[in-house]
């Protein structure tokens, strides 16, 4: 392994007391640590803005904004002005500032962005949180702020966005990059870095599905692309550490109108700042 993608591995890895509390946990009951391990999915880590940052984030018009429809606030940032607006949906553990280069991008093509800190990321209130409530938060912008242009989401703002489409997101285009795809996949890498065994994945998905009463296999990736009709560019890094590139792959072979973009080198969030990607999806977007 290389330098570069040991570093990358061990920055996933779980610290060492939360494997011990985990197997502690697993030890007792499965229920136990399977209630535990539903808090940990569900807490997105909050990050200090960077400076690199800062910028789009000074000069946005921000506002929170309630979504009645799972009873949480995001916060809106409101970049750019023109008519021509652009909806971008950052990741787990993002902020809505997170994809500022393509933001920037866009705004010199003439368009305006709108982004979002999903509910307990950045600066909106709360600690848990899913992608249900991020997909509930794009239907109720597309709402309060639409009609958008197109949509950019990344990591799980692509699977969002993805979903919010299935669920009636009226855009023209969509840009999904690093998007993750099988929701039973991502259930069991987690419980995987857990170090737990196998069954406490199968015992997690259903935990959500009697919460949420939904199958999580719904909310796959993949699902909601077959059902999609138009344009998706789909973008992922052969390298990337945390979503595997068969993720991308997977989803644009059910696309039924679907581009897809391989890169090499990037990693997951990398990729968002690469010049060549920022001016494949500005292009993907405003040449059609």
């Amino acid at each position: 392994m290389s330098k570069k993608n040991k570093n990358i591995s061990q920055s996933l890895r779980i610290p060492r007391v939360i494997l011990l509390i985990s197997k502690f946990f697993a030890f007792i009951s499965t229920k136990l640590v399977t209630l535990f391990a539903s808090k940990l999915f569900t807490t997105p880590i909050k990050h200090k803005v960077p400076k690199r940052e800062l910028e789009m984030d000074r000069k946005s018009i921000q506002n929170l904004m309630l979504v009645p429809a799972i009873n949480k606030q995001v916060m809106i940032y409101e970049y750019g002005e023109s008519d021509k607006k652009i909806l971008l949906v950052h990741g787990w553990s993002g902020r809505g500032t997170q994809l500022f280069k393509i933001a920037d991008a866009f705004l010199a093509a003439g368009y305006s962005t709108l982004s979002f800190d999903a509910p307990a990321h950045g600066k909106s209130p709360g600690n848990e949180t899913i992608m249900v409530d991020f997909i509930a938060s794009i239907l109720e912008i597309n709402t309060k702020y639409g009609p958008f242009e197109a949509v950019v989401g990344h990591s799980l703002g692509g699977m969002s966005v993805l979903n919010a489409i299935k669920r009636g997101l009226n855009v023209k285009h969509a840009v999904i990059i690093g998007s993750g795809d099988i929701v039973q996949d991502i259930l069991d890498d987690f419980i995987s870095k857990l170090e737990l065994k196998p069954i406490i994945s199968t015992k997690l998905r259903l935990y959500f599905e009697k919460k949420y009463n939904e199958k999580m296999d719904d909310f796959s990736g993949y699902k909601a692309a077959s059902e999609i009709t138009i344009p998706v560019l789909v973008i992922h890094d052969k390298e990337d550490q945390e979503v595997p590139v068969k993720a991308g792959i997977h989803i644009h072979k059910h696309l039924k109108n679907g581009a897809l973009i391989l890169t090499e080198g990037l990693g997951h969030r990398k990729i968002l700042g690469d010049s060549n990607v920022v001016q494949k999806t500005v292009e993907f977007i405003t040449s059609k």
